[in-house]
């Protein structure tokens, strides 16, 4: 199945300190992507479209919250998003992948487009 988002996500585990208003607290990435993440392990409360502040290798950025699922009383998985772009904010290469991505696609799409030759 292909995925919808233009960044394909890539499964790791990578801690991080989230802040959102007055709190704070530890949690890990999922999987990420050069433009987001699925966040696990929170125990802080915020609501979908709040700012969360991020800190990873000294590195901080602000991210929009896009959705909240709660996987326990205690615990709760989030989609985030940047808010801008930030070169490398996880520590992990991920042009490689997302560059060949782009081009199974742009290839896929060369075959569907083009007419067969008898």
């Amino acid at each position: 199945m292909q995925e919808r988002r233009g960044n394909p996500r890539r499964k790791m585990v990578l801690p991080v300190k989230v802040t959102v208003g007055e709190g704070a607290g530890l949690a890990y990435t999922l999987d990420i992507t050069s433009m987001g993440a699925r966040l696990g392990g929170i125990q802080l409360t915020f609501e979908a479209g709040q700012t969360v502040t991020l800190v990873r290798n000294g590195r901080k950025a602000n991210f929009r919250v896009v959705w909240i699922r709660e996987v326990s009383p205690k615990e709760i998985h989030a989609g985030i998003e940047a808010m801008q772009p930030v070169e490398n904010f996880w520590g992990v290469d991920l042009t490689d992948r997302e560059q060949a991505a782009k081009k199974d696609m742009e290839a896929m799409m060369s075959l569907m487009g083009s007419p067969k030759k008898s």
